[in-house]
């Protein structure tokens, strides 16, 4: 039995067509047909020829080494190369493509890294301005007056009567606010918008626990089965499965 008989006849032992069998080893059927019918110049050069012999043996089961030793003993094996042979083609460049896999999970790891550090710088840095505000402080009674909820008691730079409720600042009307809690019990992917401002984002390990404060919110999460929600104390519903995307808003 030739050499490309013993490789058809392994393949359709197993019951697979050429196509099942490029897709699982990365060479094109039409070089698979191309060695099952001794169709060595298909290939290309030997050295390509070569390694798809020894690929495909060893899906096969074959011993590879053997292959190639018969293979060498052809009159195709045995001639030597020709003086462009050496230059890669379109054989080499099929043999080679699982290669840049290792490549793209690389790029994929660098900019997951990235990410996560910019989250991080995102999470703990100052808010912008907050310092400067709080030192100006307001210019006159009336930006105070403004800034607690309450209108002026009278005209600007007079201050209100004693006996007037708005001369306590107790009694300024202040946005009620309530509290948003994230416990996740397993993994996951999240991210949390408060009254419009991303608080939060990222993939967390299980144990995290978050706490937000406002009066809208809106949370999104990538393994809905491992994230627990409370609102002011009180459990939430689980937004889904495990491994399920889920997104949900709250009226804080």
């Amino acid at each position: 039995m030739s050499l490309g008989e013993r490789f058809r006849a392994a393949r359709e032992q197993r019951g697979l067509t050429l196509s099942e069998v490029a897709e699982h080893i990365r060479i094109r059927s039409v070089y698979l047909s191309a060695i099952e019918e001794e169709h060595w110049s298909a290939i290309g050069a030997p050295v390509y020829t070569r390694g798809f012999l020894r690929t495909y043996a060893r899906y096969l089961g074959l011993d590879p080494e053997e292959a190639v030793a018969a293979f060498n003993a052809s009159s195709a094996g045995s001639a030597p190369a020709a003086a462009g042979a050496a230059k890669p083609g379109p054989a080499m460049k099929d043999y080679r493509e699982p290669r840049s896999l290792g490549a793209l999970l690389w790029v994929a790891g660098a900019v997951a890294l990235a990410l996560v550090g910019f989250v991080i710088y995102l999470y703990f840095a100052p808010p912008r301005g907050g310092g400067q505000n709080a030192a100006a402080g307001p210019s006159s009674p009336a930006a105070t007056a403004a800034s607690l909820g309450q209108a002026p008691s009278g005209p600007a730079g007079s201050a209100a009567p004693s006996g007037s409720p708005s001369a306590s600042p107790s009694a300024a009307v202040l946005p009620q606010t309530r509290t948003l809690a994230i416990h996740l019990s397993a993994p996951s992917w999240l991210r949390v918008t408060v009254d419009g401002n991303v608080s939060a984002e990222g993939t967390f390990p299980a144990g995290t626990t978050k706490t937000f404060h406002g009066n809208h919110a809106l949370v999104r999460v990538g393994n809905a089965g491992g994230v627990d929600i409370t609102v002011d104390g009180k459990p939430v519903a689980k937004l889904g499965g495990a491994g399920d995307v889920a997104e949900k808003a709250f009226a804080l």
